[in-house]
């Protein structure tokens, strides 16, 4: 098929990106790379959209390390398919501030051109992870008449 990827490209790559190494990562990153995080910005404040190899770098090997460092990417899923990937992981972490450690669920959707990611979209189980790193649960609001036990916060 034109324009697939192979698995040993994505491996590499999942071992370059779980490493942070900064020059083989930015090998394996197409120039108009398109990186988001689906989270709560004021509460995980790299999640958005980053454009462009530079933004991605400096996300994935400064602003996130600002804020935990991962200590384990433990892959569940993977399914490559032409040009497509998606994968499920389990990401673990320390946080800096105070080194609380963290842990939750991230599935990403990537797309690669020539061997590159050009475009990644990385679904995180943002509520556990948010009130793991605010350190307590959120508050989740009831309406009148419904049973607390019956509500699931999306």
């Amino acid at each position: 098929m034109a324009g697939s990827v192979s698995r040993a490209v994505v491996d590499a790559f999942f071992k370059v990106y779980a490493a942070r190494d900064p020059n083989k990562l930015e090998a394996f990153l197409h120039d108009d790379v398109v990186w988001t995080i689906s989270g709560p910005v004021d509460v995980l404040s790299y999640c958005g959209t980053h454009r462009g190899k530079e933004a991605v770098l400096d996300l994935i090997l400064r602003t996130i390390p600002g804020i935990f460092c991962f200590t384990s990417y433990a892959q569940e899923t993977l399914l490559v398919d032409g040009d497509q990937v998606a994968m499920l992981n389990r990401r673990s972490a320390r946080r800096t501030a105070d080194g609380r450690v963290i842990s939750y669920r991230v599935a990403n959707f990537m797309r690669f051109e020539n061997g590159k990611v050009i475009a990644n979209l990385s679904l995180i189980d943002s509520f556990d992870a948010a009130e793991q790193i605010l350190g307590h649960p959120l508050t989740v609001h009831v309406s009148p008449g419904i049973d607390a036990g019956d509500v699931v916060a999306l």
